[in-house]
C-alpha cells in the first residue's frame, strides 16, 4: 500500500491571540508545492492546537508519513530537545513514520526577507522625517536571546549580513531576554555611537509580548535622546521568502537534506561553559504547560501524553533507545534544567530582575 504524506508545521506557543493568529494564517499561505499534501499545524505550550492535536488530524486524513518541521528560527532547546521527545513518543504509539525537519537558519532567503523589512523602514522613515545618509544609520537587529550559545551566535551572523546587504553604517545586536545585552541596555550603548538614526528590527516571526517589549524599550531610549531618530521596523511574519524557506525544509527532508548543523550544538561540543550538558538526554520541558495560554484560558492537559517514555540521541527524528522517564502523575516534581553561565552578566536577565526588585 502506498504511504500518504502530510505536513506538519510545529510551532511553540504564545499567550498572544495575535501571534497565535500570525501563525496559522502562515501555515494557511504555504505555497502551493503542498497541494497535493494535507498540512496542519500544532504549538509545544501556551495555546491550541498542540503538536499532537495537529498530528491527529493528519493521521484522519489518512497520512502514514509525516514530514515535520521546526517553526522556528534557529535551533535552541524547542528544536533540538522538546519537538523531537513529542514527534517520537507519537510516533512510537501510533506507529506511523514523522522525520524532522531543520530550523530556517541562516539562509539567504531568511536574509532577504529580513533586509526588506528594514528597506520599508528607512523607506518609511524617510518620507515622514526627510532622507537620513545610510552611513549616519545604525541597525539594532534584536534576536530572542537563548541559553543555548549556537543560537544565539546565528543571530549574529543574521546581523552582519544584513549590514552588508543593507549598506547601514554600524550594526548593534541585542537580545529579548535569558542572554545578554538586553533591549534597553544595548539602545544605551547605541546612543554613544553618535549616530542621526537607529533602525530597530526584532528578528522575530510573529507578533506578541516580546515584540511590544522591544518597541516599548526603544520608545523609552528615544524619549531620553530626542537628538536621535528611532525607527522601529517590522518583524517577519509571512513574508514571500520565509514561507519559501519553510518550503524547502519540508521538501529537503524527502531528499535526505534536512540535519541540523551540530558543530557548535552544546549537547554534542565541548562548549566553554557549557560542557555539563554534552550527551544530555533529549526530552522536553513543557508537556506541562501544553494548551494553556493565549486560547485554552485556565485548562491543562490532564493526559501527560510524554510521561511514558523519552528518545535520546540525535536532532534528526531518528529513533533509538529510550530511556524510561518514572515519575507520578501528579508532577510534584521539577525538571533541572542546567544553569545558563552567562546569566549573571551585568547587561542581562539577572540586572533586569534585579532593577524591578529594588
Amino acid at each position: 500500500m502506498s504511504e500518504k504524506i502530510g505536513v506538519m508545521i510545529c510551532g511553540h506557543g504564545s499567550r498572544s491571540q495575535s501571534a497565535v493568529d500570525e501563525f496559522a494564517h502562515l501555515v494557511t499561505q504555504m505555497p502551493d508545492e503542498f497541494s497535493d499534501w494535507p498540512v496542519e499545524y500544532g504549538y509545544l505550550e501556551f495555546a491550541n492546537p498542540l503538536i499532537r492535536d495537529g498530528l491527529d488530524s493528519l493521521r484522519s486524513q489518512g497520512c502514514t508519513h509525516i514530514l515535520a518541521v521546526p517553526g522556528m528560527l534557529f535551533a535552541a532547546m524547542h528544536a533540538k530537545n522538546d519537538i523531537p521527545t513529542v514527534l517520537n513518543t507519537y510516533a512510537k504509539k501510533q506507529g506511523i513514520k514523522i522525520e524532522f525537519g531543520r530550523e530556517l537558519g541562516v539562509d539567504s532567503k531568511m536574509v532577504s526577507a529580513a533586509a526588506s523589512r528594514i528597506e520599508d523602514a528607512i523607506a518609511r522613515a524617510d518620507e515622514e522625517n526627510g532622507p537620513v545618509s545610510r552611513e549616519d544609520t545604525c541597525l539594532v537587529v534584536i534576536g530572542r536571546g537563548s541559553s543555548d550559545p549556537d543560537a544565539n551566535s546565528n543571530v549574529s551572523m543574521i546581523a552582519r549580513l544584513l549590514l552588508e546587504q543593507t549598506r547601514l553604517g554600524w550594526c548593534e545586536v541585542g537580545y529579548s531576554g535569558v542572554t545578554f545585552p538586553l533591549v534597553e541596555p544595548c539602545l544605551e550603548h547605541v546612543v554613544k555611537l553618535d549616530f542621526k538614526r537607529v533602525i530597530v528590527f526584532p528578528y522575530f516571526l510573529f507578533t506578541g509580548i516580546l515584540i511590544d517589549r522591544i518597541y516599548g524599550f526603544t520608545d523609552k531610549v528615544a524619549e531620553a535622546h530626542p537628538d536621535i531618530e528611532f525607527v522601529k521596523a517590522g518583524y517577519l511574519n509571512d513574508h514571500p521568502k520565509v514561507k519559501a524557506t519553510f518550503a524547502e525544509r519540508v521538501s529537503e527532508i524527502l531528499s535526505g537534506d534536512n540535519a541540523m548543523n551540530c558543530t557548535m550544538c552544546k549537547y554534542r561540543a565541548q562548549v566553554l561553559g557549557f560542557e555539563g550538558e554534552v550527551g544530555m538526554a533529549q526530552e522536553s520541558h513543557h508537556h506541562h504547560v501544553e494548551g494553556q495560554g493565549a486560547n485554552a484560558p485556565g485548562s491543562n492537559v490532564e493526559d501527560c501524553a510524554l510521561c511514558d517514555t523519552f528518545c535520546t540521541g540525535a536532532c534528526r527524528l531518528v529513533m533509538m533507545d529510550e530511556h524510561q522517564h518514572a515519575h507520578d502523575h501528579g508532577h510534584d516534581h521539577a525538571h533541572h534544567h542546567p544553569a545558563y553561565p552567562r546569566a549573571d552578566h551585568p547587561l542581562g536577565p539577572e540586572s533586569v530582575r534585579k532593577l524591578m526588585t529594588d
